[in-house]
């Protein structure tokens, strides 16, 4: 979401460059899901830096850890004439001592594999300056968890889930500023790696998912982001996620995101508070 207008290489572009068109920092960072967004919720924007004409990439690597547990989450996705997204994410679920106390012994993991697809549907984030539509896409995500037999013994109908998401990304040029908002449909307890579905409920529930960042400087962000969560499973009542973060683009094939993230208690275990930081590499 960064840069200007009439940054060379945006509009001016030579009909020869095949990747690298869009401004800088207008393609996301990679969230928790392997999608581009924010860290924790999808935006309508396309992943990489490919503009109509052109092909955009990128790979991550996040961390987030709270007081208790532990979350490795890594991936890539290919942005497709600035129109479709491609991507696939790993999510390591570390419980680290909490994991004895839970009964499962110290360290156990909890593994799990997203596949995601999204399409731009109107809107143009970058261009449509001069109009109050958003840019929107829809997107899905399937998602498989490798611990079928615990995720099902506490309660959660199936180790495997879809997402269906909408999402619409304002980005107003002129005062720095990226507005987002997500409509998501899931069954997914913890993002999914506690399963989907639950002795509480097995429905899809829409839930609420928004972005805000501002731009300090053609390369550094900051923001904050808030997303919903259904409350599934009787044995652990599950609460929303909250992150405030900053984000460093020194140039269009790397950035870094720093967080503070809130995902309130989880599997019994309160207030898991603490930090996230990913690393993206692209064009």
């Amino acid at each position: 979401m960064a840069g200007r207008a009439d940054e060379p290489g945006v509009t001016d572009a030579p009909s020869s460059l095949t990747t690298g068109g869009k401004l800088l920092l207008t393609g996301g960072v990679s969230e928790i899901e392997g999608s581009a967004g924010g860290g924790l919720t999808p935006w309508a924007v396309i992943g990489g830096y490919g503009t109509a004409s052109q092909v955009g990439a990128n790979a991550h690597a996040t961390y987030v850890r709270t007081r208790d547990f532990g979350l490795n989450t890594y991936g890539a996705l290919v942005g497709v004439a600035n129109r479709v997204e491609f991507s696939i994410a790993r999510q390591v679920f570390d419980t680290r001592d909490a994991g004895a106390q839970l009964g499962l012994g110290s360290g156990f993991r909890f593994g799990m594999e997203t596949i995601g697809f999204k399409v731009r549907v109107l809107g143009d984030a970058v261009l449509d300056q001069d109009t109050w539509m958003p840019q929107i896409a829809a997107g899905i995500q399937f998602k498989h968890n490798e611990q079928g037999d615990v995720v099902t013994a506490v309660g959660a109908k199936s180790n495997s889930g879809t997402d269906l998401y909408v999402s619409a990304t304002k980005l107003l040029l002129s005062q720095s500023l990226l507005l987002n908002g997500t409509l998501r449909l899931t069954k997914a307890n913890q993002f999914g790696l506690l399963g989907f579905g639950g002795d509480k409920s097995n429905a899809y529930h829409p839930e609420f998912e928004s972005s805000v960042a501002y731009l300090l400087s053609r390369h550094v962000a900051v923001g904050a982001e808030y997303r919903s969560k259904p409350d599934n499973l009787g044995f652990a009542r599950e609460q929303n996620a909250y992150d405030a973060f900053i984000a460093w683009a020194p140039n269009k094939h790397v950035s870094l995101t720093l967080a503070y993230v809130s995902l309130g208690d989880i599997a019994t275990i309160r207030n898991q508070r603490g930090a996230y930081a990913s690393l993206q590499v692209g064009f």
